[in-house]
C-alpha cells in the first residue's frame, strides 16, 4: 500500500505526457523510452520521499524507519536497457559509417532523364505562377482584414500551393487565434482563403461550398481532442510517425487535411512516407491510404524535408561513406520547389551541384510528390539562387528583389520565371532566366513583354545553348500579311501582325528577323513558332518570301 500513492501519481503524470506529447509507439522513435525512464525515476523519487516521511528521530540520536536512498534493482535494469536502446542500438542501426548504402538507396531507383524540357509542361503565359507564398500571405491578410467579424477571431494558416480543378491556387485555412476564441467557437472556423497563383487579383474568402457552410474544426490551432495531431493519435494512428499537415481541397472545394504517415527505415533515421491520412476538416472523419491508392485530387504526399534529406543522402553517399576526396559527391543547391510536369502531376524540383561548387549545377532532380519516383537530369545550368541574382541585376537601379524562381517550359526552353517585387512585397516586373545559362535574362512589365525580351536575349546567343536543353517542335506556316503594326516598349520595338484567314495574333522583333521591320500588308511570309497555346503567339523565325 505504501507504493500505491507514488504509483498513482506516476501514472497520472505519464498519462499527461502521453496526451500532450503523443509518443510514437514504434521502433526508431525514442520518446516512448524517454518517458519510461522518466516514469521509473519519478516513481523512485516519490517512494524515497514517502520513506523519508516515515523516518523518526529518537532522543538518543538514532533513526528508526531509515532506508537508504537509491534505485531498486528492477529500476536499474529498466533504465540500463533503455539507455542501451537509446545509445548503443541507435548507433549500431543508424550511423552512416555502417549504413551509407542504405542512406544512398533510400530515395529509391533514380532514373536518368534526357532533357528537362521534356518533363516540364509547356504552359501559356496566363497559366504561369507569378504569385509566391509571401505575396499570397499579404493578399490573404488583406482580404481577411476586410471582414470585421472575422479579423479579430481567427488567424490565417500556412498557404500551400495546389491544383484545384485545372487552376493553381495558394490555399490557407482560418485558424483559432487563441484558447478563448476556440472556447467560444467549438464548431470551428468558418472558411478558408484562396489566392490564384497566376492572378493576384483573384483572391477570395470561401465560407460556403455547394450551399453548405465550411467549418475547420480539427486544426493545429485547436485544443484538447480538436487538436489535429491528437485527434489522429487517439483514433488509431499511434504506431506511425505523423508529419506535413497539408491543407488541401478536393476538386469541388471541400477542405481536408492531408497528413503524411511515415516510418524510420534506417534505425532511428531515414524518415520515409508509408501513406497518408485524409481528415475531413469539419467532421474529423479519417481515411487512410497507402502509396498505391492515393486519390487523384491529392497533390502532396512526400514531405519537402523528407525529399530534400533523401536527395542529399543520395548525392552524399554516392560512393560510400569513406570518400574523403569527395569524388562524385552531389548536394542540393536549394530547397525543393513544387512544379507541375507534362503529366499533370506535381514534382519536387531541385538543382544539384558538385561539393564545393555553388553557382552552377551539374544536374537537376525531379521527385514525384505522390509516388517518390525520382528522375535525375545530368545537365549543366543555373541554380535558383544564381537565377535570382541575375534577375535582380537586370533591374538593380530599381531596387526590386526576386521571388522564388519557378521552373517552366517556355517555348520548349527550360526557364526560371521570377516575379520582381518592391519593398512592399508587391509585384512590379517579371523576369525570365534560362536554366541552361543564367546570363540570358528577359525582363518586362508584364509576361508578354518579358517573353519577348527573353527571346531576344536567347536569339542573340547565336545558338550557344546546348541542344539537349531544347526540343524542336516548331510549327511552320506560309501565308500573307493581313495587318502589321509596330509597338515600342522599354526601348524595344515589337511587331504585331495577323495573317490571311487566320485569327491568331503573332509577335516578333527585329532580333527575330531583319526583314520584319520592312514587311508590309500583302507580303508573302514564312513563319515558325513553338507554341500556339498563348493569346499572342511569339514567332521563332520570320522570312519575307518577296525579299532576297
Amino acid at each position: 500500500m505504501k507504493n500505491l500513492k507514488p504509483a498513482i501519481i506516476t501514472l497520472l503524470i505519464l498519462a499527461y505526457l502521453f496526451y500532450t506529447r503523443l509518443p510514437v509507439l514504434s521502433f526508431g522513435f525514442g520518446r516512448i523510452v524517454v518517458f519510461l525512464i522518466v516514469g521509473v525515476l519519478l516513481f523512485e523519487i516519490l517512494q524515497n520521499i514517502s520513506a523519508f516521511k516515515d523516518m523518526k528521530f529518537k532522543v538518543d540520536g538514532t533513526v528508526s524507519g531509515f532506508r537508504k536512498f537509491g534505485l531498486s534493482k528492477i529500476s536499474k535494469w529498466i533504465i540500463g536497457l533503455s539507455l542501451v536502446y537509446l545509445i548503443l542500438i541507435n548507433f549500431l542501426t543508424t550511423t552512416p559509417i555502417l549504413h551509407s548504402r542504405a542512406y544512398h538507396k533510400l530515395l529509391g531507383n533514380v532514373k536518368k532523364g534526357e532533357a528537362l524540357s521534356q518533363q516540364l509542361s509547356p504552359i501559356p503565359l496566363d497559366k504561369i505562377r507569378t504569385v509566391d507564398q509571401s505575396l499570397a500571405e499579404l493578399l490573404g491578410d488583406k482580404v481577411l482584414g476586410n471582414q470585421i467579424a472575422l479579423g479579430s477571431k481567427v488567424d490565417l494558416g500556412v498557404f500551400n500551393i495546389q491544383k484545384v480543378g485545372d487552376k493553381f491556387y495558394w490555399v490557407a485555412p482560418l485558424l483559432h487565434s487563441g484558447f478563448f476564441k476556440w472556447m467560444n467557437n467549438k464548431q470551428g472556423c468558418n472558411g478558408y482563403v484562396m489566392v490564384n497563383a497566376c492572378n493576384e487579383r483573384d483572391v477570395r474568402l470561401v465560407q460556403e461550398v455547394k450551399g453548405k457552410q465550411v467549418f475547420i474544426k480539427y486544426q493545429q490551432g485547436a485544443y484538447f481532442n480538436d487538436y489535429l495531431p491528437r485527434h489522429l493519435y487517439i483514433n488509431g494512428i499511434a504506431t506511425n510517425g505523423i508529419t506535413d499537415y497539408t491543407f488541401e481541397l478536393d476538386d469541388e472545394g471541400k477542405p481536408y487535411w492531408v497528413v503524411t504517415l511515415y516510418k524510420k527505415r534506417i534505425g532511428f533515421a531515414g524518415n520515409d512516407a508509408t501513406g497518408i491520412a485524409v481528415v475531413d476538416a469539419g467532421t474529423g472523419s479519417i481515411v487512410k491510404y497507402d502509396l498505391t491508392n492515393i486519390p487523384a485530387w491529392i497533390d502532396r504526399v512526400q514531405p519537402e524535408d523528407f525529399v530534400y534529406s533523401q536527395i542529399a543522402d543520395w548525392g552524399n553517399y554516392i560512393n560510400g561513406f569513406f570518400n574523403f576526396s569527395n569524388e562524385g559527391k552531389l548536394k542540393p543547391s536549394n530547397s525543393p520547389l513544387l512544379v507541375y510536369g507534362n503529366d499533370n502531376q506535381s514534382y519536387w524540383y531541385t538543382s544539384l551541384t558538385s561539393v564545393g561548387k555553388d553557382e552552377s549545377t551539374v544536374g537537376f532532380a525531379l521527385v514525384n510528390t505522390r509516388t517518390k519516383e525520382a528522375v535525375w537530369y545530368p545537365q549543366g545550368g543555373a541554380t535558383p539562387n544564381a537565377a535570382k541574382q541575375s534577375a535582380e541585376g537586370k533591374v538593380q537601379e530599381k531596387g526590386y528583389y526576386a521571388s522564388e524562381p519557378i521552373p517552366c517550359n517556355i517555348n520548349n526552353i527550360p526557364t526560371y520565371v521570377i516575379s520582381l517585387k518592391d519593398n512592399g512585397g508587391l509585384v512590379k516586373m517579371y523576369a525570365m532566366v534560362s536554366i541552361a545559362d543564367y546570363t540570358i535574362v528577359g525582363v518586362g512589365n508584364n509576361l508578354q513583354e518579358t517573353l519577348m525580351s527573353y527571346k531576344n536575349g536567347y536569339n542573340n546567343t547565336g545558338g550557344s545553348l546546348s541542344k539537349q536543353n531544347t526540343v524542336n517542335t516548331d510549327s511552320v506556316i506560309n501565308n500573307t500579311i493581313k495587318r502589321i503594326s509596330a509597338d515600342v516598349k522599354n526601348g524595344n520595338t515589337y511587331y504585331y501582325f495577323t495573317l490571311t484567314n487566320d485569327d491568331n495574333i503573332y509577335l516578333g522583333s527585329s532580333n527575330t528577323s531583319a526583314e520584319l521591320p520592312l514587311t508590309q500588308i500583302g507580303d508573302s511570309v514564312k513563319i515558325s513558332f513553338t507554341s500556339a497555346n498563348q493569346p499572342i503567339i511569339d514567332i521563332s523565325s520570320f522570312e519575307n518570301l518577296g525579299m532576297k
